[in-house]
C-alpha cells in the first residue's frame, strides 16, 4: 500500500511547493510555541538534543547549523531561530523542533537529490543550449530557489531569440530513495515580431524614410525572411543612434531622442515600438579653417581642399570623413601620432556651425622593428616581403594600409587580420606587429552540377596555396562533362629565388567537343584535343602595375566523325565531304602545333578579387604564334573593369573589352582560333549565339524506292559559328543590396546590361542542292559505317532487297547493283551575322549562396540583334561540393 501511495503522489508541480512549507513553517511555529500567558513562566535547561529523520546527513551535520546546544536554556526564541537557520540551508523540506521535559528532539526531513534533467517542448533551442545554463544538476540537492532561476534563465535564452511568449513549467517526478527527476516543460511560442513603428515629432522627413535608416523592420509579407522584424532591445538602442546619425548628416544639428519605449501587446505576440523625436533647426556650414601645427602642412592649402564650403547645409558625416583624411594624409608624411580634432563654433542666431580642424604638434615617426607573430606553418619571410615599408623607413599610412591588405590577398590567414601600430622606445619610433592567424591552405574539392552550357558538370581538384610554408602553389584538377573533359597541373612560385619575380608552369590535356543546334537539338560538329604546357614569368613595375610574358606550346588535333561527315570521292579516296560538313569545318580538320609567345601589362587595384567593391583592374595582352609550329597569327586584347561603390550598398561595375587577330606569312585564321561569342560572356543570347555563322536550310523532297528513303522536314535547319576575327563586349551591371534575412541566405540580386559583337572572316565556300534537280548524284546522303564507307541493302535472286542486313559491297557477286542506303537532300546554305554592329541586352540576374552550392540565374530580353543570332531568355548554372 505504501509504494501505490507513492506512485500515486509521483508527480508534483513545484509550484505548489511554498504553500506546503508555509504550512509546515506555522505547524513548526505552533509547536514551539511559549505556554499560554497565563501560566507561570518556567525556564527549562537542555539535557539532550536528538537530531530524527536524517538520511545523508550526520546528526553532527545537522546541529552544526543550529545554536541550540544541551546546557542552554531552551525557549520559543531560541527553537524559532533554529528553524529558519535549517530551513536557511535548503537542505530540507520540513523541519520541526520539539521539547519534551528537556529532551530536545529536531525532526527533519531532507530535499531530494536530483536524479536527472529532462527538457520537453524545446525545438528552437536545443538541449546543449539550454542545459549549460541550468544551475541544478544531477546528484546535487533539489532547492526551489535554485529550480525558480533555472525558469528564469530559460526564459532569458528565448527573449535573446525574440520570443518573449515563451513560457516554461517545472514540474518533479519522485523517484524511491529520496530522489527525483526534473522536468521543465517549455512552451517556445511565435517569435514576438514588431507589429508597428510609430516616430512623433518628425515634421522635415516622413515615417517611412526614417524607419528605412533603421535596422528594425515592420513586419509583413515583404519582409518574410528577414530577421530584422525581431524585437530586440540592442538593435532598438543601435536604431536611436541610427536616428541621430541620419539627421546629423541633413543637417540637424539639435536633433535628438527624447523617449523610446517598446510595449509588448497583450497576446505577447507582437511589439509596438514609439519614438518621439525633436528634430531642431537646420544648421549650414559657417567658416571652415584648418589650424595646423605641423610644419609640413598649411593651413589655409589645406582648408581649399575640404569638402564642405562655407554655406552648405552640415553634414556630421562629410566632418568624420574629412577627418580620416586628414589623420591619413599626415600618415602619410611620416606623422603616425598626428591627432586631428575638430572645434565647433555653433551659432544658433544665423544657423550656422563654424569648423575649425586643429591638427597637433606631433614628432615626425619612423620604422624601429616589424614584428610577424602567430606564424607556425607560414615562414616570415612570406609575410615580411609583403610589407611596404621596412625597418628604418619613415612611417607612411598609406603603405601600411597596402601592406595589410597585400597580406590578406595571400588568402593563409583569418580575413580580421591589421597590421597594429604601437609606440617604439622612443617618441619618434613606432613597431609593426603582424599578428597572423594561420588557416587551412590546402583544398580537396569534388563537385557536380548542372548547367545550361554543358548539362552535368563533374570536377575534382586538389591544391595547396601554401606549399612547405613558402608561398608556393601546387593543384591538379580536372573536370567532366557532355562536351568537354580536361585534366591540368601547375605550380606558382611568387617569389622566385627571394626576388620579386613570380614563375609559374601549367600542363594540360583538354578536349573539347564543339556543337551546332538542329532546330533545338545541340549536334556535336567537331572535336578538338589540345595538349601543352604554358610557362610565365610576372615582374611587378609598380606597386599596381605588373608585366608577365609567357610561353606556350600546344599540340592540336582537330577531327569529325567520319561516318556522318567523310565520304570517298572520285579518286576512291576517304575525305572531309563539303556537302556533309561544309567547307569550313573541311578546312579545320588536321593536327597542328602552335607556338605562342605573348605579354601582358595589368594594372589591378580591386579591394577584394573575389567580389570586387571599388577599384580598376586593366589589362593589356598580345601574343604571338608562330615560333615554330605550323601556325602563324598576332592576337591583341584589351579589357578594362570598374568598380564603384554607391549609396547604402549598391555596387556598380563597369567593363569592356576588345580583341582582334591576324594571320601571318600566308596563314588564314583557322576556325579553332577566332573569337566567338555568346552565352556565359554575353547574357541573352545561346553558346557562340552571336556572330558571322552558315545555316542550312533544308527543304521537304518525297523520293521513292525500296525501301523508301527519309525524308526532312522544310523547318528543319542546321547552324554553325564560325567566329570572328574581330570582337568587342561591354557590360554594365548594378547589384542591389537586400535586407539582412536576404543577406544571411547569399541572394545578390542585379540588373545588367551587355552588348557586344564578333565579325569580319573571309566568306566561305557555300553548297546547295537544289530540289529542282533531284537527280544531282552529290545530294544524296547515303548512310555510312564508322569508316565512312557507304551501306547497301544486298540484292536478292529474286530482284528486290534484304532489309535486314547491309554491305559495303555496290554490287553483288554476280554484279547486280545493291540498294544504296540512305535519302536524298535538299538545302541551301546561307552566310550570316558578319556584322560589326552591337548586339544588346538587358535583364535581371540573381546570385544564391544556397545549402547546395552556388546557384546563378538570368532572365535577359534581347534589344538589337542582327539576322543568324541565337537569343536566348533564361540560363542557370548550379553546382554543390560534397
Amino acid at each position: 500500500m505504501t509504494k501505490l501511495a507513492a506512485a500515486l503522489l509521483a508527480t508534483t508541480i513545484i509550484g505548489g511547493m511554498p504553500a506546503v512549507a508555509a504550512a509546515q513553517d506555522a505547524a513548526a511555529a505552533a509547536t514551539a510555541a511559549p505556554p499560554p500567558a497565563a501560566a507561570p513562566a518556567v525556564v527549562q535547561r537542555i539535557d539532550s538534543i536528538q537530531v530524527t529523520g536524517a538520511e545523508r546527513l550526520e546528526p553532527q551535520t545537522v546541529m552544526s547549523y543550529i545554536d541550540l546546544r544541551v546546557g542552554q536554556p531552551y525557549t520559543a526564541a531560541a527553537a524559532d531561530k533554529a528553524l529558519k537557520d535549517l530551513y536557511a540551508t535548503e537542505l530540507f523540506t520540513n523541519v520541526q523542533v520539539t521539547n519534551d521535559a528537556g529532551k530536545v528532539t529536531i525532526q527533519v526531513q531532507e530535499n531530494p537529490v536530483v536524479n536527472r534533467i529532462i527538457l520537453e517542448g524545446n525545438k528552437r533551442i536545443k538541449d546543449d543550449k539550454i542545459l549549460p545554463e541550468i544551475k541544478v544538476a544531477a546528484r546535487q540537492i533539489f532547492t526551489r530557489s535554485k529550480v525558480r532561476a533555472d525558469v528564469a534563465r530559460i526564459i532569458e535564452l528565448y527573449k535573446r531569440q525574440g520570443r518573449y511568449a515563451a513560457t516554461v513549467e517545472p514540474k518533479m517526478v519522485m523517484l524511491d530513495q529520496n530522489r527525483v527527476d526534473i522536468v521543465f516543460e517549455i512552451t517556445e511560442g511565435d517569435k514576438s515580431k514588431v507589429r508597428q513603428i510609430n516616430i512623433i515629432g518628425n515634421d522635415k522627413f516622413s515615417d517611412g524614410k526614417l524607419r528605412g535608416e533603421m535596422v528594425t523592420k515592420e513586419a509583413g509579407l515583404t519582409k518574410i525572411f528577414s530577421s530584422a522584424t525581431s524585437y530586440d532591445p540592442d538593435r532598438m538602442a543601435f536604431d536611436q543612434q541610427k536616428l541621430r546619425q541620419f539627421y546629423l548628416t541633413e543637417g540637424y544639428a539639435d536633433f535628438r531622442v527624447v523617449s523610446a519605449v517598446a510595449e509588448l501587446t497583450p497576446d505577447k505576440k507582437d511589439f509596438i515600438i514609439t519614438y518621439v523625436v525633436e528634430e531642431g533647426k537646420r544648421y549650414k556650414f559657417g567658416d571652415v579653417k584648418v589650424d595646423s601645427q605641423l610644419r609640413d602642412f598649411d593651413g589655409d592649402k589645406l582648408a581649399s581642399g575640404l569638402p564642405m564650403k562655407k554655406g552648405d547645409w552640415y553634414n556630421a558625416k562629410m566632418v568624420e570623413d574629412t577627418i580620416d583624411r586628414l589623420n591619413e594624409t599626415a600618415g602619410a608624411f611620416g606623422y603616425a601620432f598626428a591627432d586631428v580634432r575638430p572645434q565647433y563654433d555653433r551659432n544658433k542666431e544665423d544657423l550656422t556651425m563654424g569648423l575649425t580642424f586643429v591638427i597637433a604638434e606631433a614628432p615626425r615617426v619612423y620604422v624601429e622593428r616589424i614584428d610577424i607573430n602567430g606564424n607556425t606553418l607560414t615562414q616570415d619571410k612570406v609575410v615580411r616581403r609583403e610589407f611596404r615599408l621596412a625597418e628604418g623607413d619613415a612611417f607612411n599610412s598609406l603603405q601600411v594600409k597596402r601592406s595589410t591588405n597585400r597580406i590578406k590577398s595571400l588568402g593563409y590567414f583569418q580575413e580580421k587580420f591589421e597590421v597594429e601600430q604601437k609606440p617604439g622606445s622612443a617618441p619618434d619610433r613606432i613597431i609593426l606587429e603582424a599578428n597572423v592567424e594561420e588557416k587551412p591552405t590546402g583544398e580537396l574539392q569534388l563537385s557536380a552540377g548542372f548547367s545550361s552550357l554543358e548539362s552535368f558538370i563533374f570536377q575534382a581538384s586538389i591544391q595547396q596555396r601554401n606549399f612547405r610554408g613558402r608561398g608556393q602553389t601546387i593543384g591538379l584538377s580536372g573536370s567532366y562533362s557532355r562536351y568537354s573533359k580536361s585534366v591540368q597541373t601547375s605550380f606558382v612560385e611568387p617569389y622566385l629565388f627571394d626576388k620579386n619575380v613570380s614563375l609559374g608552369v601549367d600542363i594540360y590535356r583538354r578536349d573539347y567537343n564543339s556543337f551546332n543546334y538542329a532546330n533545338s537539338d545541340r549536334n556535336t560538329t567537331y572535336q578538338q584535343s589540345t595538349t601543352g604546357f604554358q610557362v610565365r614569368a610576372g615582374v611587378p613595375l609598380t606597386e599596381y602595375l605588373t608585366t608577365v610574358g609567357r610561353y606556350t606550346l600546344n599540340y592540336d588535333d582537330v577531327t569529325l566523325d567520319k561516318g556522318t561527315y567523310y565520304s570517298i570521292d572520285s579518286s576512291g579516296k576517304l575525305s572531309c565531304d563539303p556537302l556533309r560538313a561544309g567547307r569550313y569545318l573541311c578546312d579545320a580538320i588536321g593536327k597542328r602545333l602552335s607556338s605562342i609567345a605573348g605579354l601582358s601589362l595589368i594594372y589591378d587595384t580591386l579591394d577584394n578579387r573575389v567580389r570586387p567593391t571599388r577599384g580598376i583592374t586593366a589589362s593589356v595582352n598580345v601574343d604571338v604564334a608562330g615560333l615554330g609550329g605550323d601556325v602563324h597569327y598576332i592576337r591583341g586584347r584589351l579589357n578594362a573593369s570598374k568598380f564603384f561603390p554607391l549609396y547604402k550598398g549598391f555596387i556598380f561595375s563597369l567593363s569592356g573589352e576588345g580583341g582582334a587577330i591576324k594571320g601571318w606569312g600566308g596563314d588564314d585564321i583557322r576556325l579553332t582560333d577566332r573569337f566567338y561569342l555568346g552565352e556565359p560572356q554575353l547574357r541573352g543570347f545561346g553558346i557562340r549565339g552571336v556572330g558571322p555563322r552558315v545555316i542550312r536550310q533544308y527543304y521537304s523532297k518525297t523520293t521513292t524506292g525500296t525501301p523508301p528513303v527519309t525524308t526532312v522536314e522544310e523547318t528543319t535547319d542546321t547552324d554553325d559559328a564560325l567566329g570572328g576575327r574581330f570582337y568587342y563586349q561591354a557590360r554594365a551591371e548594378l547589384e542591389i543590396p537586400l535586407g539582412s534575412g536576404a543577406k544571411e541566405l547569399g541572394l545578390r540580386p542585379s540588373i545588367f546590361a551587355d552588348a557586344g559583337a564578333v565579325w569580319s572572316i573571309k566568306s566561305p565556300n557555300l553548297s546547295q542542292c537544289d530540289p529542282n534537280q533531284p537527280d544531282k548524284p552529290e545530294c544524296f546522303f547515303g548512310s555510312r559505317n564508322s569508316s565512312g564507307q557507304q551501306l547497301y541493302y544486298p540484292v536478292k535472286a529474286d530482284g528486290t532487297f534484304d532489309t535486314t542486313t547491309t554491305t559495303t559491297d555496290p554490287t553483288n557477286a554476280s554484279g547486280v547493283a545493291n540498294q544504296a542506303i540512305g535519302s536524298r537532300q535538299y538545302f541551301t546554305e546561307t552566310y550570316v551575322g558578319d556584322s560589326w554592329k552591337p548586339r544588346l541586352a538587358v535583364g535581371i540576374g540573381v546570385n544564391w549562396n544556397s545549402p547546395f552550392g552556388p546557384f546563378r540565374i538570368d532572365f535577359s530580353k534581347v534589344i538589337l540583334k542582327e539576322k543568324g543570332d541565337n537569343p536566348k531568355t533564361f540560363t542557370f548554372n548550379v553546382g554543390t561540393q560534397f
